[in-house]
């Protein structure tokens, strides 16, 4: 059914657009186990169309040389993977062989090899086969073109098997090692001299491993640039066509990256999970293979659910460059708000949505009790001062009623507004000027009425004296129930009544001492700040929603 919602909106809003990336959540990594790795090292992945084989190099037992490529295989993409096997000869030898990659139909296999017969230190060398069932042949050296004599390696081979990127310390670079690319006409041409990728993609830190994604529009690379996680993260650099200049890459982030060596992603077929090697924690050996799950963000107004809300939102940005609804194609989007983002909407229509950005959700949902449950994470709150439940009377099932006198929810610190995005949602009826929805204890008012007028406003700001808070014009306190949020998306802070922002401007960043969490009063507790009302459904997301 959610298909052929899909297609009539495909249909119906037949519009195409045109650039920048999706708002994308990933899973808990899990290492590929003891039958994939070893004690010894196990890296850079490589991954046909089909999925159904893994490629990579290794220096455990069995092998020939230094370093080895092996290959794993699968019957389907839903069984586990086989035990590795050594390519052999002549793709091995006692030399080191490693960091391969393969053509889109399996036949051309690139490997970075120091054998002999090669131009310098490390040469790129292409092994052939007529077809996916066909020994590998003897591997013939890219020439001079190409290589030099200095390292030329660490490749990746476009799907159109047109482009060629490599790594190199040839001169001509910003650092130790660059990204380049050699490009032909077509498959029986001859490569050309290769050209550097150049700043913003390369720096003076090294950037090595490249990994072009299927459509050309998303580069992979690890470097030790300044703004990682360790020794070296796996950073990603997007455009918007082909005939665009690459972005300033961005770093994949935590749980991605960590301060262990994180190194050469790949997506699989489906761009449903991004394969990588690691020597975190929890291997086997050296350097491990993992993988991990990666998902849009659907739900765009972080209600819980994905229905016509979250459309509305996406709509109203149609044809613009707005990360949050560049949802399609999966994983990484491409920069524009059209039908290839609503048809991956509509595939999820009316799910309940299990969003790893939701760090915190109190439902307030009990019908007795000294216990706030936090359904997305562990800051259970404790319910002081008596307030009553009222399981039947909630916007979204039920909710807590305070008495504006002593009654509160003390809870743990969900985040710390410093750390980047974030969004803080409520449901909420009743209220009088003064008074506090949700605080942060010896910090700022997250979400409180101006004691004149009653209009909803934030303390979260930004450090020093010209830091002020954002005051609205809207008022709550009519009785009715109204959906508040903050959002910080780095550079915006936002309030939001109801789905609409009631204002808005621009921040350096935002402080705070994340000591714990308020429900219901001011951050020092001041008899005036209780909130009297009814209070439903406290949701913080780590990231910028649209209410």
């Amino acid at each position: 059914m959610k298909k052929v919602i899909a297609l009539v909106l495909v249909l119906v809003l037949g519009i195409v657009v045109e650039v920048a990336n999706a708002d994308f959540t990933f899973g808990t990594p899990i290492n590929l186990g003891p039958t994939v790795n070893s004690s010894a090292h196990e890296g850079t992945p490589v991954m046909p169309t089909d999925g159904l084989s893994l490629f990579f190099d290794a220096n455990r037992s069995g092998g020939y040389g230094a370093f080895d490529v092996w290959v794993i295989t699968r019957a389907t993409t839903d069984d586990e993977w086989g035990t590795p096997v050594n390519l052999g000869a002549p793709v091995n030898t006692s030399s080191w062989e490693g960091v391969p990659s393969i053509s889109a139909d399996g036949l051309s296999l690139f490997i970075s090899s120091n054998r002999s017969g090669g131009s310098g230190g490390m040469d790129i060398w292409i092994s052939t086969r007529e077809t996916i069932d066909d020994p590998w042949g003897t591997p013939a050296n890219l020439g001079q073109k190409v290589n030099s004599v200095n390292d030329d390696w660490s490749q990746s081979i476009s799907a159109s098997g047109l482009k060629l990127y490599f790594s190199s310390n040839r001169p001509g670079g910003s650092g130790n090692e660059d990204l380049w690319i050699t490009m032909r006409a077509t498959t029986d041409d001859e490569w050309s001299i290769p050209v550097n990728l150049g700043s913003p993609v390369n720096t003076s830190a090294g950037e090595i491993n490249p990994s072009i994604s299927v459509d050309d529009l998303s580069l992979f690379f690890f470097s030790g640039r300044p703004g990682g996680y360790g020794s070296r993260d796996i950073w990603v650099t997007t455009r918007a066509t082909t005939d665009n200049e690459w972005r300033t890459p961005v770093n994949l982030g935590s749980p991605v990256n960590t301060s262990a060596m994180d190194q050469g992603a790949i997506f699989s077929a489906d761009s449903s999970t991004i394969f990588f090697c690691s020597n975190r924690s929890g291997g086997y050996g050296g350097l491990d293979l993992w993988q991990v799950s990666i998902s849009p963000v659907v739900d765009l107004n972080g209600d819980g659910i994905v229905d016509a809300a979250d459309m509305c939102i996406m709509v109203d940005h149609w044809g613009e460059n707005y990360s949050l609804c560049d949802i399609g194609p999966t994983p990484l989007g491409d920069g524009i708000v059209d039908v290839q983002d609503l048809v991956v909407l509509a595939e999820h229509l009316f799910e309940a949505v299990n969003d790893p950005t939701l760090v915190a959700h109190w439902p307030l949902d009990e019908a007795e009790g000294g216990i706030a449950q936090d359904s997305a994470g562990d800051n259970f709150g404790y319910v002081i001062g008596g307030p009553t439940w009222q399981p039947s009377s909630g916007q979204v099932n039920g909710a807590i009623q305070l008495d504006g006198v002593d009654d509160v929810v003390v809870a743990g610190p969900p985040l710390n507004p410093a750390d980047g995005p974030l969004s803080v949602l409520a449901w909420v009826q009743g209220g009088a000027p003064g008074q506090t929805i949700i605080s942060e204890p010896a910090g700022q008012d997250w979400l409180s009425l101006d004691p004149l007028t009653g209009h909803l406003m934030t303390e979260l700001t930004s450090a020093g004296h010209s830091a002020t808070p954002l005051q609205s014009q809207a008022v709550i306190t009519d009785g009715n129930w109204h959906r508040i949020g903050f959002v910080w998306d780095g550079l915006y802070r936002t309030l939001y009544v109801d789905g609409i922002a009631v204002a808005e401007d621009t921040q350096d960043g935002l402080v705070s001492p994340a000591s714990g969490f308020y429900i219901g009063t001011g951050k020092a507790m001041a008899p005036d700040t209780f909130f009297s009302g009814l209070i439903d459904d406290v949701r913080i997301y780590n990231r910028a929603v649209s209410p």
